[in-house]
């Protein structure tokens, strides 16, 4: 593990070509090792979960390399490697989940460790749905989140300031109404990375959440079966 973090830490203080072009052989061997993970969690969020379906290791993993066309940002390379495990891959809109180790602990995302469970971005259809079986589901999403792993917290950043439009205002869900996203968070430190059984400590974080994604994943579904109609 530490030839991963070692290799993105190098690459923090050195993002740029001919550092990356001369440290080719670190950068495999790091691909290579993170490769191993990530296989391990696919393989493993598989056995709980049947959704995720079959998924090669391009459907949920990432270059390494930076899309700087609209970024202020030109360091031309991430400094984390990631893995997204969901229904139909990565690109698939569904929520899953997510593990990335960076930098270093300490760190702000995406140079920081990371965890996720959920959906960075919810279409605008499947959005009102979910937001609409929070709404009718009484306690029910409130219990989803507490039944997770208590080290996961809820991702409110970019949450509405109002409880939006069509839904009634001073109801036990409006904290969860203004939610535009709808993931479980966990920021793993520097013992929880190096530690042994890492993957499986992983998996079982990620199980604690497969309800929170099945209830998430039931409105996408959902909204994409309506539009077929």
């Amino acid at each position: 593990m530490s030839q991963i973090v070692d290799f993105l830490q190098e690459l923090h203080g050195n993002n740029n070509k001919v550092w990356f072009d001369a440290h080719k052989k670190e950068y495999q061997a790091a691909r290579e090792a993170f490769t191993g993970i990530a296989l391990e969690l696919i393989a493993g969020v598989r056995e709980f979960d049947r959704n995720i379906g079959p998924l090669s290791l391009q459907d949920c993993t990432y270059r390494i390399n930076r899309d700087i066309r609209f970024s202020q940002d030109k360091s031309p390379y991430k400094t984390h490697f990631g893995v997204f495990i969901a229904p139909q891959g990565k690109k698939s809109g569904y929520s899953g989940y997510y593990f990335h180790i960076g930098v270093a602990d300490g760190q702000d995302y995406p140079d920081g460790h990371m965890l996720g469970i959920g959906n960075y971005f919810c279409e605008p259809k499947a959005l009102k749905i979910l937001r609409e079986d929070i709404d009718a589901g009484g306690n029910e999403f409130d219990n989803l989140i507490r039944s997770a792993d208590r080290r996961l917290y809820l991702d409110r950043d970019n949450a509405l300031k109002r409880v939006p439009n069509g839904f009634e205002s001073g109801t036990i869900n409006d904290d969860y109404l203004r939610l535009r996203n709808f993931c479980l968070c966990f920021k793993p430190d520097h013992d929880f990375i190096m530690n042994p059984d890492l993957v499986q400590n992983v998996l079982d974080i990620f199980r604690s959440g497969k309800p929170f994604i099945d209830y998430i994943n039931r409105a996408i579904s959902y909204s994409r079966n309506n539009n077929e109609q």
